[in-house]
């Protein structure tokens, strides 16, 4: 039972995120079964208290999406949406959503929307800002016709194909960096005419907002970590001036964590070497400047993971790939699926603990000093060390 649980915990490109509960939700991504990448059930959510270390399964019912790769997920007001990605029939550009508030869960495909949809895509990211969910890149699938009338600078062509869609006669692959809204009070979709230097079409890349300006970095054959914001008021794109001297290395797959209102953390991801990396930056939106992050984890690299913000400005890392295989041919560069898939959950701490935490974490710690004076107090204050004495009971392997 314990290794079946495990076993359907291993993902790679997932989505996660954490509520004011502390409970950490993962739904979707892949494993590797026999050697071939196998997609994750999509009828399925699980749940992490992150004050106990201990899962749920939930069972989603309703209009369920295919099992996707690459996608998209954000979350707006408690309601979990998914755009795009590639399923068996190979790209799509169809959205679902759960509403998390009402349970059981049930899934429904949004339609009836308003305005043009973006063309099929995966590997894009997003940004949450006033209800509306901003979408940003990717790697997808248009008609000719839709590249002709895009601009040259939007849709970098990488490959086209005589097969038919409808009444058009090619069909073009190709990376965009594209910036596209969803309002999701009136189901419609726009486009935002940008100003400024915008990044070059990519996927692959990583996002965070932090307050009315988002952020773009990674996800493209640099030698170092690029990084541009997008006004998400005035739609003016930045890039940020950064020395090369102390910047990362260049890099995709990675994660970008807002942890106070002008610092983004970055860690891991397949750096432009083709290692898997375990390293861990700061990134100052005011100075922009970079920091080196010292960090206890230099055994766990990480790639195609997920990073939230817990509580007490932790940075929660779930899933991903510890060691991901690059093979090179005479045609393309391929990747082989990884045999390293992680079910386990760590944190960076990024800002000072508070006394009461540390209370919390030495109760928890040492519990057996403290015996029958646990039940004395309070009842809530009770089941929280209640669930730290089970967070640090449980095995070195399956801990933070």
């Amino acid at each position: 039972m314990y290794a079946a649980r495990r076993r359907a915990l291993e993902r790679s490109s997932h989505t996660a995120f954490i509520d004011d509960n502390n409970t950490l939700y993962v739904w979707g991504g892949y494993q590797a079964v026999a050697g071939e990448d196998v997609m994750l059930p999509s009828d399925e959510i699980w749940l992490c208290d992150l004050d106990s270390g201990t899962w749920e399964q939930k069972e989603i019912i309703g209009e369920t999406p295919p099992d996707l790769t690459g996608f998209c997920a954000s979350l707006v007001n408690d309601t979990l949406y998914i755009f795009g990605g590639c399923d068996t029939l190979g790209y799509t550009d169809q959205m679902f959503s759960v509403d998390l508030t009402k349970q059981p869960y049930a899934w429904m495909k949004v339609t009836d929307t308003k305005g043009t949809t973006p063309s099929p895509r995966s590997k894009h990211s997003c940004w949450v800002h006033r209800d509306r969910i901003i979408y940003f890149g990717g790697y997808g699938c248009k008609t000719m016709g839709e590249v002709q009338n895009s601009s040259s600078t939007n849709f970098i062509l990488e490959e086209m194909s005589w097969a038919m869609i409808g009444n058009a006669l090619f069909r073009c692959w190709g990376w965009n960096n594209e910036v596209n809204i969803f309002d999701t009070h009136t189901a419609t979709w726009t486009v935002p005419e940008t100003r400024g230097p915008a990044p070059t079409p990519r996927g692959c890349h990583a996002s965070a907002i932090l307050g009315n300006k988002g952020y773009i970095a990674g996800g493209v054959e640099t030698a170092f970590l690029d990084m541009f914001c997008l006004d998400l008021e005035t739609w003016t794109w930045t890039q940020m001036d950064i020395s090369q001297f102390s910047a990362p290395l260049g890099r995709s797959m990675f994660t970008m964590t807002p942890i106070t209102d002008h610092t983004l953390f970055i860690f891991g991801g397949l750096g432009v070497d083709g290692n898997t990396l375990n390293d861990a930056w700061q990134f100052n939106t005011l100075e922009r400047k970079w920091t080196r992050v010292k960090h206890p984890h230099k055994d766990k690299p990480r790639v195609c993971h997920t990073a939230c913000l817990g509580n007490d400005s932790d940075v929660v890392v779930f899933g991903g790939s510890s060691n991901m295989d690059i093979l090179l041919d005479s045609v393309a560069i391929l990747r082989a699926p990884s045999q390293h898939h992680c079910s386990n959950v760590f944190t960076f701490q990024t800002q000072p603990y508070s006394l009461l935490r540390l209370c919390e974490d030495f109760v928890g710690r040492n519990s057996k000093m403290f015996g029958k004076q646990l039940y004395c107090l309070p009842s809530k204050m009770c089941r929280k060390i209640s669930k730290r004495v089970a967070l640090f009971l449980q095995p070195e392997e399956d801990e933070f």
